[in-house]
């Protein structure tokens, strides 16, 4: 066992050899390193251009510039042979009536950047849970190998202890063992936690895009805070600017819209078009031009129910999107009150397991003075020991597991109920 912990140590740096970062600078790196808030944010400068384009539909014609030049070896058949060709071509589209398709693009790319907006808000605090789970998962196993390490100390100063009264006639050889079989459990507590906070602190690392493990900087060590905002008032926010909410209604939108755009292929197209053709035989063509303007009205009648076929799908998606804004309208209730209740009981967790805390110390010392003095056994003073060590444990997971109650709660509301992040 103390070949293995020397062989850990030699392994694990340091504490102080460790970079650290803070709450804050581990939320700015995560959020530029995530892949799915950068696909967030790509969204949504998708949807700007979406959005650009449907405008653009509206002022400016779609034109196209076409210069090709030929050479032929030998000249071709002709009264006088050309050997080489140009002819230049530019040409212009604007539809003046699509049925309504323009307007129903519009309203569609309108609430496409909506969704983005939203899904970008969602992933953003989604990416933040990630980072404080992985966050406080260093600090809760920095506060554990504490705990530990202090559960190592105590069983071996009550070894010392047992072994000196055992020597002194004082008591049984049973309790050394006993104490000897308390240090064992300890120190092997002792490994798995040294594992585990090595683990975290390289999860935390890979997490801010650091190439070994990352320290996390203790945080503000204040009591848990109550809520600035009432349960009622968590849904209304929540229905009202709650990111998940707002991309299921921007969806069902999205999806009404492009359902009227596809009933507008069954209204006939009115298209002005404008080419312009040029012709030579050196560059830049200029010896024969001719112009020529062409007003186009045209009705499909059947493509083969292909057109039917793109309707039904759009009628499917419009109403799986309106069912699903149903349900998360309905679902909004539940998914609030759980993340609030969640943060009030950690909240009241973390008060209850501070108090055992103190009432499993003062039981510790008041069992060590009684075996000193020979008024208790072994038994009493290994139990005490442990739930000592098992308090401080307690209190360590109540803490941050509020903490990260709270990150949830904030995930789903879209805000942030505190302002410094690095207070609860």
């Amino acid at each position: 066992m103390l070949a293995l912990l020397l062989a850990l140590q030699a392994v694990v740096p340091p504490d102080s050899a460790l970079p650290r970062v803070t709450l804050q600078e581990a939320l700015q790196r995560a959020a530029q390193l995530d892949p799915d808030y950068v696909q967030a944010l790509g969204q949504v400068d998708n949807a700007v251009w979406a959005r650009r384009n449907a405008f653009a539909v509206f002022i400016l014609p779609s034109v196209n510039l076409t210069l090709n030049g030929q050479r032929s070896n030998p000249p071709g058949f002709s009264a006088v042979p050309i050997p080489e060709v140009w002819f230049g071509q530019i040409s212009a589209r604007y539809d003046l009536f699509t049925g309504g398709q323009k307007f129903a693009e519009l309203t569609r790319s309108a609430v496409a950047l909506e969704g983005a907006h939203a899904g970008e808000l969602a992933q953003r605090f989604a990416t933040a849970l990630l980072t404080e789970s992985d966050y406080y998962n260093v600090l809760a196993g920095t506060e554990l190998d504490r705990v530990a390490r202090e559960r190592l100390r105590r069983a071996r100063e009550q070894l010392a202890v047992a072994r000196a009264r055992v020597i002194s006639g004082a008591a049984v050889s049973t309790d050394s063992l006993n104490l000897r079989l308390e240090l064992t459990r300890a120190q092997v507590g002792a490994l798995q936690q040294q594992s585990a906070l090595r683990i975290a602190r390289l999860e935390l690392g890979r997490r801010v895009g650091a190439d070994g493990p990352v320290d996390a900087a203790p945080l503000d060590t204040a009591a848990i805070l109550e809520l600035p905002i009432t349960l009622a008032d968590a849904i209304t926010q929540a229905a009202r600017q709650g990111p998940q909410y707002r991309i299921a209604a921007a969806n069902e939108r999205a999806a009404r819209a492009s359902y009227r755009a596809q009933l507008g292929t069954y209204l006939p197209r009115v298209t002005l078009t404008f080419n312009a053709n040029a012709f030579d035989t050196e560059f830049f063509p200029s010896a024969f031009k001719q112009t020529n303007w062409g007003l186009t009205i045209s009705l499909p009648l059947w493509d083969n129910g292909q057109r039917e076929l793109t309707l039904s799908r759009a009628r499917v998606n419009r109403d799986v999107a309106r069912a699903v804004r149903a349900d998360m309208d309905r679902a909004v209730q539940h998914d609030v009150t759980a993340a609030y209740d969640q943060y009030v009981t950690a909240r009241a967790t973390t008060a209850l397991a501070a108090e055992g805390v103190v009432v499993a110390r003062e039981s510790f010392r008041v069992q060590q003075t009684r075996y000193s003095a020979g008024a208790t056994t072994i038994l009493d003073l290994l139990e005490a020991q442990v739930n000592l060590s098992a308090a401080e444990a307690q209190l360590v997971q109540a803490q941050y597991a509020a903490r990260l109650a709270l990150a949830g709660l904030e995930s789903i509301l879209g805000r942030r109920l505190f302002t410094d992040k690095d207070t609860p």
